[in-house]
């Protein structure tokens, strides 16, 4: 069973997520932390709660998405994962942060990219891949099926959805991704997004004014 423990981070408060299991092992998605205050809390929770990283993965690389990777890589060895077509927006990170006042360390870069279908193992847990394209130009959602549980990124919140005003935005691809992709799911399926408080996707089919 995957337990998950989620941190807002950075100015624009975003939601950094640890899932994990029976066995320890866990996956950090999205890291967002920017000061060490931030850092630390991850860190501590990780060594209470004897987990061991094994995974890094990325829904999107949107800067507040990816102000922790260089940190979890330094602190755990683990190079991020995610689909190769968001490498161009991590690669402009580093020229646009200056411009925003954001202090940014320099993703590494993968190894590994992940597919538009498949699915991701950790413990005795496994996350599909659900590629949701419109906020960004390869968006990924993690869907735990047996938990029942969505790591949404930027696509869908509580009551609203992923902007679509920025380089590689789609507006229409977006609201396919959502219809198409995540109210496929189950009404009760728990949904955790990039940004604000968690949902449900019946919820959201009924009361999202982007939506109904």
């Amino acid at each position: 069973m995957i337990q998950l423990k989620s941190f807002t981070c950075n100015p624009y408060q975003e939601n950094t997520y640890i899932l994990f299991d029976e066995t320890l092992e866990c996956v950090i998605i999205d890291p967002g932390m920017y000061d060490s205050e931030e850092q630390n809390s991850v860190l501590k929770f990780i060594a209470e709660q004897k987990l061991k990283p094994v995974l890094l993965l990325n829904t999107h690389c949107h800067i507040d998405h990816v102000l922790g990777n260089k940190f979890i890589y330094d602190t755990y060895g683990l190079l991020p994962q995610f689909h190769k077509g968001e490498e161009i927006l991590l690669n402009s990170v580093v020229a646009y942060a200056p411009s925003m006042g954001i202090r940014y360390e320099v993703s590494p870069l993968p190894e590994v990219f992940l597919p538009e279908s498949g699915s991701i193992e950790f413990g005795n847990s496994r996350l599909e891949i659900i590629f949701a394209p419109g906020h960004s130009p390869a968006h990924l959602c993690f869907y735990a099926a047996h938990d029942n549980l969505l790591i949404a990124g930027d696509v869908l919140f509580y009551q609203s959805i992923g902007r679509t005003d920025l380089p590689g935005g789609d507006h229409a691809q977006l609201i396919k991704s959502i219809k198409e992709k995540l109210f496929v799911l189950p009404d009760d399926c728990k949904v955790y997004p990039g940004h604000g408080p968690s949902t449900a996707i019946g919820f959201e089919k009924k009361h999202n004014p982007f939506l109904t």
